[in-house]
């Protein structure tokens, strides 16, 4: 736990270590001698591994108060003899004995809540989820709480150390403690564990889950008592004097407790003579030496190349001893333990605690990177000297994030302004409440069905979330890197929700042909009040999203901006671009987003009526057979329905012209061939961008007098009539055509391709080529 408050911290005339003085902020230290320090620091976080692997093991045997004030007293007597805060320094004044005082206690209680976590976690989780630099954290909690988390990858380090949190509740089959008959310390042998213990049932968790949560909240306390402990280091003469103060008082602070307890509890140890080397080890890896090494280094070193350095060889290590650690003081702490009957301790590697692994190295790393937000600037052009001209405040306004809790406010907000997300939502809602009622009227009546149909219905609204997450994004605004914008992202869930009804309805098929020859017996005790309940959800949903039925309906009835640019070609050069801005509807647009949401609840609301239907026939009739054929031809249903979807959200993903344009198009073609004043046109190109947005690119070749506005303005009318809401228009005049013939021979082949433009043959289905 105890690390140096901060390589800015001026140490004082009894900061102690090595010469006096000191500047404010780390050494200049050229980076080939950098190496030495950093294979301390990694050697340091080694042995503080094995140091915690040892303090667990006695931990069976020894009072975590007892403990405690061994590794207090063992580290106040190494610093005082050396430190020597008494004769060295200033004085210290009452009211900074007082702020002692506090900070003693404060350690005192971090200490008791880390320990305690050790014993219900064991050292490996330990490791991992309490050895994080204060960087780290503060950067998470920047994330979390503040608009100035520091860009996407700060979000993405505070994502994955949230993740790797969540792999150690929820994915690790560490459940030794859930399964002992006793805790690891005996019956609850002191108020103060019974206290803990207690606290631990109170949230309904086993021991090694409210480990986690107690190991996050000392984490988090920890960060706060080192943070505020700054000021108070540099006012009493250096962190070094504070830690040796701070230990002192706290072995004061302990001593009565400890007599208490050795009065009181029946004592585990025989022999404390034989724990002076493990205790010897203890507080030199983990108490002394890992305080002064990370002293050093932040002096020396930035803080936050400490934190990357030291953050990786103590991982690897509690991996490492994880899963080869022998514990060799064990059996002899087994024999000194009087409650022989207990079973053995010892914390499991598992997958969950590997993924759990692999996600903090990979926050440690991005959260104690530094920012980096400003330092690129986008090229904006060049002064009259030809310097190049960078805009710095530009990238930084790109790169800037909000606050989790705000962007789900924002979010929210933004999901309830628009019908289709609002409905999807509300649905999303419905769904996930049917779902826990289910999940916890199964698990409370022990009923198979229940459970699996509730986990049924728990993979549905994974859909439901993908469809919401695709309508609120297709409204984000484009950025620079994203010129058009999101809204194809509707096209795309659209498209993945087809593709996973396609292999539901496949898998569904197979197992109904297997069961068509082998129809096994069912239980339809609890079949139908579940399928009526699954369908009267289900139907609530048809009814919300049955206007994406339709093919041709139009998901946002609303306007779309768009602008038209003209590029004009004159001699060597090119002319101002003329920029026109029109206004229109995709009222035939196609919304592949609300199409798959649609279709899922389709699919589960045949689902609820073949079920209905099978368990009548089956109860009525004995027909067993009903099952596999009411799900055969509801997987069949379900695939002929997906099929239209996954066709228009290929089409569109393809850039194919819009069906539903082509004859619109091709008049609009030939009003521009027959505009006064244009020569031809070439490269006509449209296609669908979105459910609203129709673009298109087109090359006009104009006469040398004609006034080129007049003529862009016409081109754009009659394509805006025709569907397109986003069109550019190159312009090109005669004089060109004469200066490009000049330069290359090969040009005069564009000169006849455009004039190719009149006579369009066409296909049988309507489709032309040029």
């Amino acid at each position: 736990m105890e690390e140096k408050y901060g390589g800015d911290v001026l140490a004082g005339p009894g900061g102690g270590g090595g010469g006096g003085g000191g500047g404010l902020g780390p050494v200049d230290v050229p980076s080939a001698r950098l190496t030495k320090y950093i294979v301390l620091l990694c050697f340091t976080k080694f042995l503080k591994a094995v140091g915690l692997f040892e303090s667990y093991d006695l931990l069976k045997a020894v009072h975590i108060v007892q403990f405690i004030f061994v590794l207090k007293l063992g580290t106040a007597f190494f610093m005082v003899l050396f430190q020597k805060p008494f004769s060295s320094g200033k004085s210290i004044t009452k009211h900074q004995w007082i702020k002692i005082f506090k900070h003693a206690v404060a350690g005192c209680i971090i200490s008791l809540l880390w320990f305690f976590g050790l014993t219900l976690c064991g050292p490996l989780r330990t490791l991992l989820l309490f050895e994080h630099s204060d960087i780290v954290v503060i950067s998470l909690l920047s994330v979390l709480f503040t608009s100035s988390g520091g860009g996407p990858a700060k979000t993405r380090g505070a994502a994955f150390f949230i993740i790797a949190v969540i792999c150690l509740l929820l994915f690790d089959n560490d459940d030794l403690m859930a399964k002992m008959a006793e805790h690891p310390e005996g019956h609850h042998d002191s108020a103060l564990t019974h206290m803990l213990y207690t606290a631990i049932a109170f949230l309904g968790v086993a021991d090694h889950k409210g480990g986690v949560l107690l190991l996050v909240l000392a984490l988090c306390c920890k960060v706060g008592f080192h943070t505020a402990s700054r000021k108070l280091s540099i006012d009493v003469g250096g962190a070094k004097r504070l830690q040796a103060l701070s230990h002192l008082v706290s072995v004061l602070l302990l001593c009565p407790w400890v007599i208490v307890l050795s009065v009181t509890t029946e004592s585990k140890v025989e022999s404390w003579f034989s724990l002076i080397m493990p205790f010897t080890t203890v507080i030199f890896f983990v108490m002394i030496l890992d305080f002064y090494v990370d002293s050093v280094c932040s002096i020396k070193m930035e803080v936050s190349k400490c934190a990357r350095y030291g953050s990786f060889p103590i991982f690897m290590s509690a991996l490492l001893f994880g899963n080869f650690w022998t514990h060799p003081i064990t059996d002899q702490l087994r024999a000194m333990n009087k409650a022989a009957h207990q079973e053995s301790t010892e914390h499991v590697l598992s997958g969950g605690v590997v993924v759990s692994a692999i996600f903090f190295i990979l926050s440690a790393n991005i959260l104690s990177s530094p920012s980096k937000r400003g330092q690129k600037g986008t090229l904006i052009g060049y002064s009259p000297e030809g310097t190049p001209l960078y805009n710095f405040m530009g990238d930084a306004f790109q790169h800037s994030s909000q606050s989790i809790p705000r962007f789900i406010k924002e979010s929210l907000k933004q999901i309830l302004e628009e019908n289709d997300s609002r409905q999807i939502f509300y649905f999303l809602c419905l769904n996930l409440l049917f779902t826990f009622v289910e999940l916890f009227y199964g698990v409370l009546t022990n009923s198979l069905g229940l459970i699996s149909d509730g986990f049924h219905m728990l993979f549905d609204c994974s859909a439901l979330v993908m469809g919401l997450f695709a309508a609120l994004m297709s409204r984000w605004k484009a950025t620079r890197i994203f010129s058009y914008g999101y809204g194809r992202i509707e096209i795309l869930s659209g498209f993945i929700n087809g593709l996973f009804l396609m292999v539901i309805a496949f898998f569904v098929f197979m197992e109904s042909v297997a069961r068509l020859i082998d129809p096994p017996e069912l239980d339809t005790h609890m079949l139908t009040p579940v399928s009526v309940g699954g369908l009267i959800v289900n139907l609530i949903g048809i009814c919300a999203f049955s206007h994406a039925h339709n093919h041709n309906h139009g998901a946002s009835q609303g306007s779309c901006h768009s602008s038209d640019h003209s590029h004009s070609h004159h001699m060597h050069g090119h002319s101002d671009h003329g920029h026109g801005h029109s206004h229109g509807s995709a009222g035939r647009g196609m919304n592949a987003n609300m199409r798959g949401v649609f279709l899922h609840v389709l699919a589960d609301t045949l689902g609820s009526i073949g079920v209905i239907v099978s368990t009548v026939l089956i109860e009525q009739f004995g027909w067993f057979i009903a099952d596999p054929l009411c799900s055969l031809f509801i997987a069949i249903l379900i695939f002929l329905s997906v099929v239209p979807l996954i066709k228009d959200a290929c089409q569109v993903l393809l850039l194919r012209l819009p069906p539903e344009y082509e004859k619109e198009l091709h008049v609009a073609l030939e009003k521009i061939q027959k505009i006064e004043g244009l020569i031809s046109y070439r490269d006509p190109h449209f296609w669908r961008h979105s459910a609203s947005v129709v673009a298109g690119t087109i090359h006009i070749q104009v006469t040398s007098d004609v006034l080129e506005q007049r003529i862009v303005q016409q081109v754009t009318g009659i394509l805006k009539d025709a569907g397109v809401n986003n069109l550019t228009i190159q312009v090109e005049k005669e004089a060109y055509f004469q200066h490009m013939s000049g330069l290359s021979t090969g040009f005069h082949d564009v000169l006849a391709m455009t004039k190719q433009m009149e006579s369009m043959k066409y296909y049988k289905d309507g489709t032309y080529i040029m």
